[in-house]
């Protein structure tokens, strides 16, 4: 264990002194810190910054009375903390943030295992990134979702009741009181978003990859089981130490498959493109384009926003993440037979679930849509983009897909915004003349322009077409989409403009071909024009505004490759070896 290479060297008690020195300043004994049992780090991710992790700071008394009931000693300590409503200028800077601090900690403190207690987006990938780095025994604790929200008689789940509510807004149906009320109205107590967003589909991946125990993702925050689960996990991280269980058996190439798959069934977050190519390559897996292309016809059989219409309760109630997962092992959709974190496998681990229950679960054989998975997208604008198929209503089919004589191709005038501002100050400009056939663009939204990635792109029309009744239009960008929202965005451009990629020359006024038949979306111009204006680029990105932001933005990939630093996904394995000693 490394605890016992630090606490309990006899040939060295000088160095046994000094790091046993301080731990027993609050109570801890000589006896216990030398008596070979293992010691577990809790790595604490709530805090008053990120109220979605908050339940953590109460669930963590659990995870150390599990350890403890083990025979393990358990030490808590924080994490960067990650909450994406307020981080400026997007959280998408803190996930490689926190996974570097994680890995440090790691690294450099006496631990033998971690608890890593995940919730908002980004604090599940940055934490997994981390264990596959150390390769340290770890398990996953989600603290799952709030409880379902209710407003005018209606379900309102958190993120898609902002992106419906800003619609009505517009359409002059409701105030901003009225808007307030609904938002007010989601978020019912403590937990994530109770919708299938980032949040609830990073935690779902979490489960499908090996690393919760069974059940755990979809458990809202406030009931019970929650604590329950908190208190399993705790204990079971001491057996897994004491099993040498490590990330690097569990991670394989077949988990990262299965998650893909999992994505597609439950209708999960565009964002868990990059995070799972993140997490792959921490693990030393690769994640190509061809196993998202492979996976597009996995159907969506999960009924909950913004796919469909339950929330996080009734997800639970149905059974949660493992009732999908034996409807997809018995379709042959996944690979049941790899081991998980229970030292079991995935297939005995959902053994005993319960069947789909044919409404907010459906069987692959009566799905809700047959062909839901994140559809790549490639053409003269990027190399890489993805399509959240599982989100195109039946109205924008009809009015975009669904023409006489050109089924899934649209063409359409490009309109043009370099970031947020931009369009915040432009999208209501009469002389952008915007109707029905336009496609909205946002541009210097990624890694590097923003920096960080924003989700931007999900973009409504002006106000004048939502009174009109055309609430959405077909939107690109080099940036994100929250997780909750239900707008069939292609996202994720890759190269971004700010790296020269093809948005970087588009100009408004450019007629945009999307094939979807063919995976395909070029602009309509010739090349010597698209030459010619890129001898023109660039346009400088902002400027950063923190020493991290320039650190960042000269290090990170692209979100095809998963926005990582580039640099880290050399490191792996880092636990084998002890760092240096202190003194």
């Amino acid at each position: 264990m490394r605890s016992q290479d630090w606490f309990a060297n006899p040939d060295r008690p000088d160095m046994v002194a000094v790091y046993l020195e301080r731990f027993m300043n609050y109570g801890l004994t000589p006896a216990e810190l030398r008596s070979g049992r293992p010691i577990i780090g809790i790595a604490q991710s709530g805090s008053d910054l990120n109220p979605c992790n908050r339940v953590h700071l109460q669930l963590a008394q659990r995870v150390k009375e599990g350890i403890r009931d083990a025979g393990g000693i358990a030490m808590e300590f924080p994490l960067h903390p990650i909450f994406e409503n307020c981080r400026r200028p997007t959280a998408a800077l803190d996930r490689n943030l926190a996974y570097l601090g994680l890995v440090e900690i790691l690294n450099g403190y006496p631990l033998d295992g971690v608890v890593l207690t995940t919730g908002c987006d980004k604090t599940t990938p940055s934490g997994i990134m981390a264990a596959a780095t150390m390769d340290l025994p770890a398990i996953v604790l989600s603290g799952g979702p709030m409880l379902d929200g209710w407003h005018e008689g209606k379900r309102v789940g958190s993120g898609a009741v902002i992106w419906a509510s800003r619609k009505r807004l517009a359409a002059g149906e409701i105030d901003e009181e009225g808007f307030i009320a609904a938002a007010a109205a989601s978020a019912t107590s403590v937990g994530h978003c109770n919708t299938m967003g980032t949040a609830s589909t990073m935690n779902a991946i979490a489960e499908a990859l090996g690393l919760s125990l069974p059940g755990c993702a979809a458990i809202p925050a406030a009931w019970r089981e929650r604590a329950q689960y908190a208190y399993a996990t705790g204990h079971r991280i001491v057996e897994m130490v004491r099993d040498d269980l490590r990330p690097s058996r569990i991670l394989t190439r077949e988990a990262f498959l299965d998650a893909i798959t999992l994505t597609a069934a439950i209708g999960g977050s565009t964002n868990a493109q990059p995070h799972i190519t993140a997490m792959a390559r921490h693990a030393g897996q690769n994640i190509t384009v061809d196993d998202w292309r492979d996976r597009m016809g996995v159907p969506l059989i999960l009924n909950m926003a913004p796919a469909g219409t339950h929330l996080g309760e009734g997800f639970a109630r149905a059974g949660g993440v493992p009732v999908v997962l034996k409807e997809l092992a018995r379709a042959g959709l996944i690979h049941p037979e790899r081991l998980t974190v229970t030292g079991q496998t995935l297939a005995a681990n959902i053994a005993n679930a319960p069947d789909a229950d044919g409404d907010v679960i459906r069987t692959v054989a009566d799905p809700l849509r047959p062909a839901a998975g994140l559809m790549p997208i490639s053409g003269n604008l990027f190399d890489f983009a993805i399509l959240k198929a599982s989100v195109i209503s039946d109205e924008f089919r009809r009015r975009y897909l669904e023409r006489t004589g050109a089924h899934g191709v649209y063409e359409g005038r490009a309109i043009v915004f370099d970031g947020g501002d931009d369009y915040h100050h432009r999208i209501n400009d009469p002389a952008l003349g915007i109707d029905a056939d336009c496609i909205l663009v946002m541009r210097g939204a990624g890694p590097i322009g923003w920096p960080g990635s924003a989700e931007v792109v999900n973009m409504q029309p002006p106000d004048a077409l939502i009174r009109a009744g055309i609430t959405s239009l077909p939107t690109i960008g080099d940036g994100r989409q929250s997780g909750t929202s239900d707008c069939p965005s292609i996202v994720h451009c890759s190269p971004e403009a700010a790296a020269g990629g093809g948005l970087a020359w588009l100009r408004t006024g450019d007629i945009i071909r999307i094939d979807l038949n063919a995976g395909r979306c070029d602009a309509l111009v010739d090349e010597a024009e698209i030459a010619r204006r890129m001898a023109e680029w660039p346009a400088a990105p902002p400027a950063s505004h923190t020493p991290w932001e320039a650190l960042y933005r000269a290090h990170v990939g692209s979100l095809e490759g998963g926005a990582v630093l580039e640099f880290a996904v050399d490191f792996q394995k880092v636990g084998a070896r002890l760092p240096r000693h202190n003194h």
